[in-house]
């Protein structure tokens, strides 16, 4: 009897969903420890881009040699696959995460996690044109709306004015890491019909970040203060990457995209929490409604899943 893919099942679909949210929740108020305790400083733009050409890369080798542990086959069979891996890498990795580290430092943990969301819903929109089997409707709408209501409440300041001290460096790439996020999401959908796609998020984190890397070494970036806490945060980050992605990348493979891509609706609402106890981030009481409204919104998309 052949057995059930895991990654197919309602419930754990939904508790590994939610681990995937925690972990990048948690990345957010990390990433800015790293920088501290690296001495990398918020105007280094090629520390930055080597400090994540690091995590990405080790995080893809942990990926790949999990694939040859679990017997996986690393098959790519022609050009075609490879530029399509290459795009994969480029996209979900190199320029993700170039526009989210140069964003992340230059907002608060909260606000970062925040805009990032962004992604999440514009991934269950695009999904909606590219596969026949997650159509756009009512119960999607509705939980988009629950979800980007909750995102918006928790971004409200004082004055209510959501889009107070916007900045190109800041809002603009973390704007632009939700794009390469969503389209990344289509990517590893269409990239698993033809390569393992844990081989594949390997390939596409290993990859893409030796390109980060590169592109830090090349433009001067240097990691000149080490410590322990330093490091601690950096193995962290790359366990966080390695699981996480290895993880969400089935889950997008197996279920209905926009099922899988609302928990990330999550983030926000995690990512403050674990600001205010990390970064001391004071803790509001929007942060509830907010957290009510986005669990409305994700159970609305996936109460009529069978």
């Amino acid at each position: 009897m052949e057995k059930r893919n895991i990654f197919k099942i309602k419930s754990i679909a939904i508790i590994l969903a939610t681990l995937c949210a925690v972990g990048w929740a948690m990345a957010f108020p990390l990433i800015k420890v790293g920088f501290s305790a690296f001495s990398i400083a918020e105007s280094d733009t090629a520390g930055k881009t080597l400090f994540a050409g690091i995590r990405f890369f080790i995080a893809g080798l942990v990926v790949i040699a999990t694939a040859l542990f679990m017997g996986r086959s690393f098959r790519i069979k022609g050009t075609k696959d490879k530029l399509l891996l290459l795009l994969f890498g480029v996209v979900n990795t190199t320029l993700h995460y170039f526009f989210f580290y140069m964003g992340v430092s230059r907002l608060s943990g909260s606000r970062s996690a925040i805009l990032n969301a962004l992604g999440s819903f514009l991934l269950i929109v695009l999904a909606s044109l590219f596969f026949k089997d997650d159509k756009f409707n009512a119960s999607k709408f509705l939980g988009c709306i629950l979800g980007l209501a909750g995102i918006i409440i928790i971004n409200l300041n004082g004055s209510g004015d959501l889009f107070s001290d916007i900045s190109l460096m800041g809002d603009g790439m973390l704007i632009a890491c939700a794009v390469c996020s969503a389209f990344g999401g289509i990517l590893t959908r269409v990239v698993s019909k033809r390569v393992d796609i844990i081989v594949a998020t390997g390939i596409s984190l290993t990859v893409g970040g030796a390109l980060l890397l590169l592109a830090g070494v090349i433009i001067g970036g240097r990691i000149t203060h080490i410590s322990f806490l330093g490091v601690a945060v950096l193995l962290i980050l790359i366990f966080i990457s390695a699981f996480c992605f290895g993880i969400y990348n089935q889950l997008l493979c197996y279920n209905p995209v926009s099922h899988i891509a609302i928990f990330n609706a999550l983030i926000p609402v995690l990512g403050v929490v674990f600001s205010c106890i990390i970064l001391g981030e004071p803790f509001m009481a929007k942060y509830i409604i907010a957290g009510v409204l986005v669990a409305t919104g994700i159970f609305v998309i996936n109460k009529k899943r069978s």
